[in-house]
């Protein structure tokens, strides 16, 4: 059983001369998912985010740090490119909203007219929001920022506002989602009967590898776009979601094709991808998270060091050190914490021997997760290990 009332097992296979490659799963009010159906291929999985429209904008009254600060620097070899930012709005307590600024460039900058001491700086940018501003600004707001990805942001200072930030923006372009060769049971029959009606819901995509196993777990509205025979013959059905939703980038496609044959089982597979690739690879093991399940502890497990020249490169290897090929433990940093509590495979006390740790210990020293602490991202994780009661053996 997997997830309320769904048996993989009982939809994973059909007599045709092609796999199922899918089912489709919705979660009734009861928080039960049931199944709609099974598709043998879905065309437009893999898509790659359409960048958004450059803008420039003004950082007031900034106090920087990080990568932002070194952004200022007068030195010559500050070229003021700063990557992606993401800029948190808060209350006295807790943040309100946040946004992404995009591939920033740092275009300006100057003293702050009201406090010198502080400085403004205008960056030119693509600005992604998950939804409109909606909430009332608070009468003295604070703006943080961080630089970096999700799975490796540093602290970048702060400021007293963004101008520019707060203006109307229209909503991505969508793109559509085929689903390819489908069986739809009566739930989906019912939807394609009458499709209007269910515009605003959501349907579960999940991948199988070939071995029938769920490898990946993918939201979708139900916004039919179009329905016909298939091209694939018999009494299948090809359908035509209107948005695809936040899809898989067009590089995790051979990614995904290693896991279609298979967990992994040979160890550094992930190795010679990108940071971006090796995060996709990360979500593939985060998929067969399913529970908790017995620890063991005490032994000795080595980490093979050679490869980690970024965050998701560290998670993959270190995944591979305490579980195995394929398996997950943690894809960032507090995800990582949660599992050193138990309940994924392993637990301390154990030792942790990491081969080639001065690849890291260089390629993450720019790579500062709490500024306070003044440590790199290498340098917390190995004191986490440790507090936690991990004997850890730099080599």
């Amino acid at each position: 059983m997997f997830g309320g009332l769904v048996r993989i097992a009982d939809h994973a296979a059909w007599d045709r001369g092609f796999p199922v490659k899918y089912l489709l799963v919705r979660e009734d009010e009861e928080g039960e998912e049931k199944y709609w159906g099974r598709c043998a291929s879905v065309e437009g999985l893999f898509v790659d985010k359409v960048p958004p429209k450059r803008e420039v904008l003004t950082l007031r009254g900034c106090t920087p740090e990080g990568s932002l600060r070194d952004a200022l620097s007068p030195a010559a070899d500050s070229t003021g490119l700063l990557g992606d930012v993401c800029v948190e709005v808060w209350d006295e307590q807790q943040p309100l909203q946040w946004w992404t600024l995009v591939d920033s460039v740092v275009l300006a900058h100057h003293p702050n007219r009201s406090d010198p001491a502080l400085v403004d700086v205008v960056v030119g940018a693509g600005v992604e929001e998950e939804h409109a501003w909606d909430h009332t600004l608070p009468v003295s707001p604070r703006f943080k920022l961080f630089a970096g990805n999700t799975m490796a942001a540093s602290p970048a200072g702060d400021c007293a506002g963004v101008d520019g930030l707060f203006v109307p923006r229209g909503a991505p372009p969508s793109t559509p989602l085929h689903l390819i060769g489908c069986e739809a049971a009566e739930a989906l029959l019912a939807v394609l009967r009458r499709p209007r009606k269910w515009d605003r819901d959501w349907v579960q995509l999940w991948a199988l590898d070939n071995h029938g196993e769920v490898m990946y777990h993918h939201n979708v509205h139900l916004r039919v776009e179009k329905a016909r025979p298939s091209v694939l013959g018999g009494a299948l059905v090809d359908i035509t979601l209107a948005d695809g939703g936040d899809r898989p980038p067009v590089l995790a496609r051979p990614i995904w094709e290693t896991w279609y044959r298979g967990v992994p089982t040979t160890r550094n597979q992930w190795a010679p991808y990108s940071a971006q690739g090796r995060s996709e690879w990360l979500d593939l093991t985060a998929t067969r998270m399913s529970g908790r399940r017995p620890d063991r502890s005490g032994g000795t497990h080595h980490l093979d060091g050679r490869f980690v020249t970024d965050v998701p490169g560290l998670h993959c290897a270190m995944e591979e050190a305490l579980v195995g090929p394929g398996g997950y433990f943690g894809r960032a940093w507090n995800a990582f914490k949660d599992c050193m509590g138990g309940g994924f495979g392993v637990a301390p006390p154990f030792t942790l021997i990491w081969h080639d740790a001065d690849v890291a210990r260089r390629a993450l020293a720019a790579v500062v997760s709490d500024p306070d602490e003044g440590l790199s991202y290498f340098e917390d994780i190995v004191r986490l290990l440790e507090r936690w009661g991990v004997t850890v053996v730099l080599q």
